[in-house]
């Protein structure tokens, strides 16, 4: 059964540019999200999301009618889930998203549908899906109930693109597709072929959703490394960005950056639905995560014996987002810090982020002010840098000379 129409779930990072790349196909894509204002900038050929020519993707396929967005679901031949998955306070897997989608979708589900779960999830939360979608649409088979027979087949198939990228790694990145059975993969891939020129790994779901998780708790493992050398670097009192360098002159050394931290929707979340899965046998994983999340309280700590120094401190901070040339401030160590710096009332805080018009609520109900770059640099005698923007890569470092620089991103290094 070849594919017409495509309902895509959350219009958000992943979830917009799947369904604008989807629509470019010739697809007729139904982009369903519960933001009113997203819905109405989508259906205005805009975007309400930084991403590099996603907004003449989308101005064309909305154009073309290929694209429309609503807030109510419609039956269509098959719905790709992208929603967020965040944790809860106590790093348990927070699934409300994706029930919250099944109860969206179910409704108009009819026999024949394909359902694809793309949001990166904890391992059995493809099977959950099904199991809501079953409990909701009782007069459909699914699955775990009548294997390759089933009215809906169901499969996962996790987003492994990079913010700043997503266009061009949606096309060509390889996909891992798990299917809750044979079929069920099968026809997942017949959907991912009209736009995916990478290949198409065929496993089951629960190892499907396995493999994204385990790509992000590696890296975050080796992040982890980075962080932990660059502290012991400090007390060392070596460069530790020379360090790297040099090590990395070696054929099968490959040390990752340090960094304020570990941000975004994926590292920084990931490795704990592994945790929290196998608690007693995570235990390099748990590690990890606990390193890298305690790099913002050793900056913050640099940060308050550096305004020590001054009798009015002023602090230029450079960056919010969670990496370099985007705005997305999910999980941001950056806006984390900041937010911490502000509660300390060490001093007057400058924020500065290209990628975004204001800073948040939580910066600015506590005197956190938003300035350009030159602005800043102008008024501030500390400057931390925490976000490696392509603007601050650019930075004359005369400008920095007078000033105590807290560098977390090794700019002052380069």
């Amino acid at each position: 059964m070849l594919f017409k129409t495509v309902s895509v779930v959350g219009l958000g990072y992943i979830g917009l540019p799947t369904a604008a790349v989807l629509a470019s196909r010739g697809l007729q894509v139904i982009g369903i999200d519960v933001s009113q204002h997203a819905v109405d900038t989508i259906n205005q050929g805009k975007i309400h999301i930084v991403e590099p020519d996603l907004d003449i993707v989308v101005r064309s396929v909305v154009s073309t009618g290929n694209l429309r967005a609503t807030l109510i679901p419609e039956p269509a031949d098959a719905f790709m889930i992208a929603v967020p998955t965040p944790f809860k306070q106590d790093h348990q897997p927070d699934l409300s998203y994706i029930k919250t989608a099944a109860e969206t979708i179910a409704p108009v589900l009819q026999p024949g549908n394909l359902v694809i779960l793309e949001s990166t999830s904890p391992v059995g939360a493809t099977e959950q899906l099904a199991g809501w979608l079953a409990q909701y649409r009782p007069d459909l088979s699914f699955p775990q109930q009548a294997g390759e027979q089933a009215d809906i087949n169901v499969a996962h198939c996790p987003e492994r693109v990079l913010p700043g990228h997503v266009l061009q790694e949606l096309v060509s990145n390889d996909r891992i597709i798990g299917g809750m059975t044979p079929r069920c993969a099968e026809r997942a891939i017949e959907l991912y072929q009209t736009f995916v020129r990478g290949e198409c790994f065929v496993t089951d779901n629960r190892t499907a959703e396995m493999a994204k998780l385990t790509e992000n708790a590696s890296r975050d493992v080796g992040i982890a490394f980075a962080n932990e050398l660059s502290i012991i670097c400090d007390k060392l009192k070596i460069n530790v960005w020379e360090l790297i360098k040099l090590a990395n002159r070696h054929p099968r050394v490959d040390i990752l950056n340090p960094g304020p931290g570990v941000g975004g929707h994926c590292i920084a979340v990931d490795p704990w639905f592994i945790v929290s899965s196998a608690p007693e046998e995570a235990r390099l994983i748990r590690t990890a995560r606990e390193v890298n999340d305690s790099k913002p309280g050793y900056v913050i700590a640099q940060v308050v014996k550096a305004a020590d120094q001054f009798k009015k401190p002023v602090i230029a901070c450079l960056g919010l987002a969670f990496k370099a040339d985007i705005d997305d401030l999910r999980e941001s160590p950056a806006l984390q810090i900041v937010q911490q710096l502000a509660g300390k009332n060490v001093g007057e805080l400058i924020a500065v982020e290209p990628n975004i018009k204001q800073v948040p609520e939580s910066l600015a109900d506590k005197g956190v002010v938003h300035m350009s770059l030159h602005d800043a640099l102008e008024h501030a005698n500390i400057v931390l840098v925490l976000v490696d923007h392509k603007q601050f890569k650019a930075v004359d470092k005369l400008l920095l000379a007078a000033k105590v620089v807290i560098d977390t991103r090794g700019l002052s290094s380069n």
